[in-house]
């Protein structure tokens, strides 16, 4: 029995920049699981749309499809959009969602792999403030993981860590930048916790003018391809049992 068809699910944006990012971290699954098949879908302002992806496999045959949320954060995407969309999806098509991205390990692995691109080195640790510069959210379970990250990622050796958010809650990443600054890390960087470049990102980025290290974001790097193949398996075993029962 072939495996259920991994559907990844993006915001989407009117900024080129997040559809070339998404397509290129697709693309890196892809080549991480060249027996899985792999489709996107955008859910605003790009093509195709997670409807019509839905709409197209159901017509070639598919009947499996596990859905998968290019979301760091369980909040209002992950728990309304998304399961809304799905919900319309064609009857004849067995549609799981997967769990979104974060927390994980591997993100922390892959957020310290874009700040010693950035020029950091791991001996500069216990010297540098990093602040964890999110894109925010009005959701409060999705504002407590990111604290949490947080104070997971300041155990693994930085000076110290602190969460930002570029909407919706506080403190703004130019407002953690100064608390850095004034605890007394010699250095400080910024971190984006996002996936792809946008507005949000770009309003991160402005905030860390007075930092030493800007990192890029998070998009095709190999860890987050890992997750989300992680996502899918543990999400593909219970629709592989529905479908032998």
């Amino acid at each position: 029995m072939s495996a259920p068809v991994l559907l990844v699910i993006a915001h989407g944006s009117r900024d080129p920049r997040h559809a070339a990012t998404v397509h290129a971290l697709v693309r890196r699954v892809r080549s991480l699981r060249p027996d899985v098949r792999v489709e996107t879908g955008f859910l605003d302002f790009n093509v195709p749309s997670v409807q019509g992806v839905l709409e197209s496999l159901e017509t070639e045959g598919v009947r499996d499809v596990v859905a998968l949320p290019l979301l760091l954060t369980r909040a209002f995407h992950a728990k309304a959009d998304i399961p809304a969309v799905l919900a319309d999806a064609p009857p004849r098509l067995r549609v799981r969602q997967a769990e979104v991205l974060g927390p994980s390990p591997l993100l922390l692995s892959a957020l310290e792999r874009r700040l010693y691109e950035a020029g950091l080195t791991p001996a500069d640790k216990s010297s540098t403030g990093v602040v964890l510069a999110s894109a925010g959210s009005s959701d409060p379970e999705a504002i407590a993981v990111i604290a949490d990250i947080a104070r997971e990622w300041r155990l693994t050796g930085w000076c110290a860590v602190r969460p930002a958010f570029a909407s919706a809650s506080l403190p703004r990443t130019e407002d953690a930048v100064r608390e850095l600054r004034e605890l007394g890390c010699s250095r400080v960087a910024v971190a984006p916790y996002v996936l792809a470049p946008g507005f949000l990102p770009d309003r991160i980025a402005r905030g860390a003018a007075r930092a030493d290290v800007l990192a890029d974001v998070l998009g095709p790097a190999p860890e987050v391809a890992r997750v989300l193949l992680e996502r899918y398996d543990a999400a593909r075993v219970p629709v592989l049992a529905a479908v032998g029962a």
